[in-house]
């Protein structure tokens, strides 16, 4: 089996919107003789399914605070964290293998390989996930690409709850109806069930005893690898640039949607209801009991068109003598109240 890992002249890249352009680029892309695995970890990211609307999965001041990246995958499913505290495993292997749906036999080399790493009482649970003691260490999805099984399981060494909870709004509605402690009694980390000898491994280090014992190897230099060669990674390069940093791509593509805000704000109150486009504004509506001279259809005819973004808001809306249509009223104002 193929290892293929993020190294890039040397340097080993974290970046999660490269780590899925990478697996695109592979699966579509990159044939040999024998299977392909691909594990790697990546500084924190959140991934949409395809279908999912950007702004209502996630807590967007929460991502830009704490400077998360949004990326939306190419197949469905939910929003999903993943941070520097996982090591993910992705593989492409022939058809005939008999893997496809069947999660348990995916999971049979990755319960040894935890066994041998003193992780006890591990097990395939449910349709895709690996639980210990019942609480969830791991989920995993397969599907079929090119003739090939393309699928992957996630491994939490460490778990940030508190991000979890705070980064994704659905979920965050859920959870906290029901407290963190539901989280925490629902999950587990792989550090506290590991040996002794391993309880201080770092998410690399880790990353490297999972490529060991998934090979049968005793030194990751012993592994079989494939380089990505320059052409690759400009083609990867292509990827991120094109879609999964592109802006259409990860929000753009939201479904339509439409949304009322009001506040009280300096020229008074201010009722804002929208209706979103491809993350586009495509009809507004503004009402209130403020004190403005000119005709409020004006600047709902101008915010027409414009990308839901903090930065476009401002600049379409400092572009407007907004105190001849509101009163004395700041457009950070009325784009925080577009953006709440």
């Amino acid at each position: 089996m193929y290892l293929i890992e993020p190294f890039r002249n040397g340097e080993y890249i974290t970046d999660g919107a490269y780590a899925l352009a990478m697996q695109v680029y592979v699966q579509n892309n990159i044939f040999l003789d024998e299977g392909i695995i691909f594990p790697y970890h990546c500084a924190p990211k959140v991934e949409i399914g395809r279908f999912q609307n950007a702004v209502s999965e996630v807590n967007q001041d929460y991502l830009e605070e704490n400077d998360i990246l949004l990326v939306r995958r190419d197949t469905g499913g939910g929003a999903i964290l993943v941070d520097d505290g996982a090591v993910n495993v992705c593989f492409l292997v022939p058809e005939d293998t008999g893997v496809y749906g069947n999660y348990k036999k995916m999971y049979e080399p990755v319960i040894k390989a935890l066994n041998n790493l003193g992780v006890k009482n591990v097990e395939q649970s449910g349709r895709n996930d690996l639980v210990i003691d019942g609480k969830k260490v791991s989920g995993g999805a397969m599907t079929m690409s090119n003739g090939r099984v393309y699928g992957g399981f996630s491994l939490l060494l460490d778990i940030n709850v508190e991000a979890m909870v705070a980064v994704l709004n659905p979920n965050r509605k859920k959870i906290e109806s029901k407290g963190i402690r539901s989280v925490q009694s629902r999950v587990t980390t792989l550090r506290e069930h590991l040996a002794p000898e391993y309880k201080n491994v770092t998410t690399d280090e880790f990353k490297d005893l999972i490529i060991k014992e998934f090979l049968s190897i005793d030194d990751v230099k012993d592994a079989k690898r494939y380089e990505l060669t320059a052409e690759d990674w400009h083609q990867i390069d292509k990827l991120v640039e094109e879609k999964y940093k592109n802006w259409d791509w990860n929000y753009g593509k939201s479904p339509r949607y439409s949304y009322n805000r009001d506040s009280r704000l300096s020229a008074g109150t201010v009722d804002i209801s929208l209706e979103i486009e491809g993350g586009r504004i495509d009809q507004c509506s503004i009402f209130g009991d403020f004190f403005g001279q000119g005709d409020i259809a004006d600047v709902e005819e101008a915010l027409k068109g414009t990308r839901v973004v903090r930065e476009d808001l401002n600049e379409k809306l400092n572009s407007l003598d907004l105190n001849h249509y509101f009163g004395k009223l700041e457009a950070s104002e009325l784009t925080d109240l577009i953006l709440s």
